[in-house]
């Protein structure tokens, strides 16, 4: 077995200078120190296919994949080649590149559904996009998002529904309603309880359980009856699902769908796509109705990203991706749920969602949903050389990598287990990790102070096990 990975010490200094110059420490509330162990690699330096090395120079198998961003693998050779042809010419130009149109045409080939689309940088500019241009065709203020889905977009109208929405006014907040996932009746409600006030209604279409009982076409059916637009935030799903999209997988076709993430292999690209009669009312041809500004970004469209997409796509297209995320991902889904069976604790760590997008759950003694058991595994399979915040698989995750991370696997939920049998504060060093909705901060465990955590922690683990071997288990 090779030595565990316990050396963070550039991480520890970066750490705190980040955190003096950036609020959080991090551009990304998501790959802040607060959703990770103290334990744990700060900053990397860089990734090679499913590999990538932090500023420590430690390997890790990573699943993470830059929040899903990334599906073919860090560094993907043929995105990078493209990438490099056309940075050569020029990154951003006073007039639209050929390569937009370019873009254009192979995104609506490959969204089948769609009519018209516009690029941007982000999932929130696109999904706040869908929002505003629905508010505008329907001229209405209320908006219904899916509860059960978790993020939609960095603007009020969506950060005003969570616990961290300081800064946004009652009257933003009051304008965005919930209703719930497979549940039909609780969208019915709201538009029983809203008539004629509801512009859109935005979910993903699945978040790995899929749709029951035809729940996207009654819902699509629904809105439409009382006249708001039905769109679909694929930025997960678009390019994990299938390769046209979740809506191609569910044979549901939205009025306005938007994608991003893993469309252009960890650049920065994103897009609002959907029927003409709604887009087009954000271009210049229309004479009917009042413009909309629906999106515009001096760096919308840089052209290395378009090449990214293109070469994304096309990769897609003419490679078994797909399939490929599937096969391992259901490989590392059988082989964690018979890891955690043979430790006995099935009930308190399991692993669910559609294989191309695996997450965990992580319990406590009790059966509840724990942060602490949460940070705990994390912390076990960073030392063991995994990084994997979920089980996000790319096409460069190959057997060797999927048989590695199994292996560790098997060593963090050995000290899982004990944990369920003698306490997690036993074997976790520092705080908890957090959720990154809340509305106040607790009290963490800083960097400089790990030094110090790490030799008591050691003492406390051999003193117990001392314990445990004389009392005979």
């Amino acid at each position: 077995m090779t030595s565990l990975i316990s050396n963070f010490e550039h991480s520890n200094e970066l750490r705190q200078r980040a955190r003096r110059l950036i609020p959080g420490g991090a551009h990304t509330y998501a790959k802040g120190d607060d959703q990770y162990p103290v334990l744990s690699p700060g900053f990397i330096a860089r990734g090679h296919g499913a590999y990538v090395f932090d500023v420590d120079d430690n390997k890790y198998i990573e699943f993470g994949m830059g929040n899903r961003a990334v599906s073919l693998g860090h560094a993907y050779p043929k995105v990078l080649r493209a990438v490099e042809r056309e940075l050569k010419n020029g990154a951003n130009f006073t007039r639209p590149a050929v390569i937009e149109v370019d873009c254009a045409a192979i995104f609506l080939e490959t969204i089948q559904g769609a009519e018209m689309v516009k690029f941007c940088k982000d999932g929130s500019h696109a999904t706040s996009g869908a929002i505003r241009l629905a508010r505008a065709v329907t001229g209405r203020d209320l908006v219904a998002r899916c509860a059960d889905h978790p993020f939609f977009s960095t603007d009020d109208w969506f950060i005003g529904t969570t616990p961290m929405n300081a800064g946004i006014p009652k009257a933003v907040r009051d304008m965005t309603l919930s209703f719930c996932y497979n549940e039909i009746d609780s969208a019915r409600a709201l538009f029983e309880q809203h008539p004629g006030k509801i512009a859109a209604v935005i979910l993903e279409p699945s978040k790995g359980e899929p749709p029951k009982d035809n729940f996207l076409h009654r819902l699509r059916d629904l809105c439409h009856a009382n006249g708001a637009l039905f769109i679909l935030d694929e930025m997960i799903t678009g390019f994990r699902w299938h390769r046209n999209g979740a809506q191609a997988l569910y044979d549901i076709q939205p009025d306005l769908s938007c994608f991003g993430k893993a469309m252009g292999n960890g650049f920065a690209v994103s897009a609002l796509a959907g029927k003409r009669e709604f887009m087009e009312l954000g271009g210049i041809d229309q004479r009917e109705k009042p413009r909309v500004f629906l999106l515009s970004t001096t760096h919308g469209a840089e052209t290395h990203a378009m090449a990214a997409a293109i070469a994304t796509m096309k990769i897609y297209r003419d490679e078994p991706v797909i399939e490929h995320l599937y096969e391992k991902g259901e490989a590392l889904r059988q082989g964690i749920s018979q890891i955690a069976a043979s430790h006995g604790i099935g009930n308190h760590f399991s692993v669910f969602g559609l294989a191309s997008n695996l997450v965990y759950a992580t319990l406590d003694e009790d059966g509840r949903p724990s942060q602490a058991f949460r940070t705990l595994f994390l912390q076990e399979l960073i030392k063991r050389g995994v990084l994997a915040p979920s089980f996000v698989v790319s096409y460069t995750h190959g057997d060797p990598e999927i048989a590695k991370t199994l292996d560790a696997v098997d060593g963090a939920l050995g000290v899982y287990r004990n944990a369920l049998e003698n306490g997690v504060s036993s074997y976790l060093v520092g705080r908890p990790s957090e959720v990154v909705f809340r509305a106040t901060n607790r009290m963490t465990t800083e960097p400089d102070a790990v030094p110090a955590l790490v030799p008591e922690l050691d003492r406390r683990v051999k003193r117990r096990e001392t314990r445990l071997a004389t009392a005979g288990r």
